[in-house]
């Protein structure tokens, strides 16, 4: 059935409703048996889906970051998208990829347990072969990759390095991380990290190239988050100010404005003169401004007016009073 209904298919339903042809409670039992999903216990969902909510916004920023990173590295656009964010088994991760592939093998301090970041082999040679100087990288198709050689494997470590400085940043919001690559491997079935029935969260990207679209897969074991949940809600994310950290930041945030340095300028109003009567001024000439002597001036602060004020003396000097502070969304 649609979300929206049209007039005449809600006038039909509710002349059936009026006949009798449909039963209201028929309709609430049928409801109540589609809430009854089956569950399968080889693919336990750990994580709620406020969780994996906050898990999309951080790794749409590292798509985002990924994808200048990438781009810099290849000189080449690259476009990389985040394609969606599973729990599956790790059983199911490893035979939905393809072999030979390459696989990153990382950890990341605090997290538990070793995370896994797979470069599909077709963009891995993409990757290779521009940052090598070839012209194939540029075709849509070319031949499907047997093996990749120790050179090869180097240059895309060096890839895989920088992605996972991304990783750390995309993080950075929540908890600070370490990554660090322990090997890399191209065979998935010699990956024995994790048990085949363990719970993962999948992280899909896909990336464009040339026209040219594969995958990368970000795959993080359920025990990664098991002490974290917490941090993982978006009102702890976005709870500001209450941490004994937020507060010592603040302080020295504090301290670092007092000493800044900050231009003030008084406006006592304005004019506008011809160029000869500019260049034939002399002292003594009174210039007529638009603002009456019993109306307050503007204090600017960088640019920006932030008080009204009044002029006056203060120890032989010229100074100015405040009189009010002046609202950003006030029109003066």
């Amino acid at each position: 059935m649609k979300q929206v209904l049209s007039q005449q298919e809600i006038d039909s339903l509710l002349n059936a409703l009026n006949t009798g042809e449909i039963n209201p409670e028929e309709i609430k039992e049928e409801e109540e048996k589609n809430k009854v999903r089956a569950y399968d216990f080889r693919r336990p969902i750990k994580l709620s889906k406020e969780y994996v909510n906050t898990l999309y916004m951080i790794f749409e920023s590292f798509a985002k970051s990924a994808s200048n990173v990438l781009s810099t590295m290849v000189r080449n656009n690259v476009n990389m998208t985040l394609g969606a964010v599973e729990q599956i088994s790790f059983d199911e991760f490893v035979h939905s990829i393809p072999n030979p592939t390459i696989m990153g093998v990382f950890h990341s301090e605090p997290l538990s347990g070793n995370q896994i970041m797979e470069i599909n082999p077709q963009f891995g040679t993409q990757v290779v072969e521009l940052l090598c100087g070839g012209a194939k990288a540029k075709e849509k198709k070319g031949p499907k990759k047997e093996k990749f050689t120790d050179i090869e494997l180097g240059i895309v470590e060096d890839v895989m390095g920088n992605l996972l400085k991304v990783f750390k940043s995309s993080w950075s919001e929540i908890m600070e991380l370490e990554p660090e690559l322990d090997n890399l491997e191209t065979n998935p079935q010699l990956v024995q990290s994790m048990s085949p029935n363990e719970p993962v969260i999948l992280i899909s990207f896909v990336v464009e190239i040339f026209e040219t679209k594969s995958f990368i897969n970000i795959c993080i074991p359920y025990v990664s988050f098991e002490n974290i949940t917490d941090k993982l809600s978006i009102r702890s994310w976005f709870d500001m100010g209450k941490t004994f950290e937020d507060y010592k930041y603040k302080d020295q945030i504090a301290e670092r404005l007092v000493t800044t340095d900050v231009e003030l300028k008084v406006e006592m109003g304005k004019t506008i003169l011809t160029v000869d009567d500019f260049l034939h001024l002399e002292t003594g000439d009174i210039v007529q401004l638009d603002m009456k002597t019993d109306h307050p001036m503007k204090l600017y602060v960088e640019d920006k007016v932030h008080y009204l004020v009044q002029p006056g003396l203060y120890k032989d000097k010229m100074a100015v009073q405040v009189l009010q502070y002046v609202e950003e969304d006030v029109e003066i």
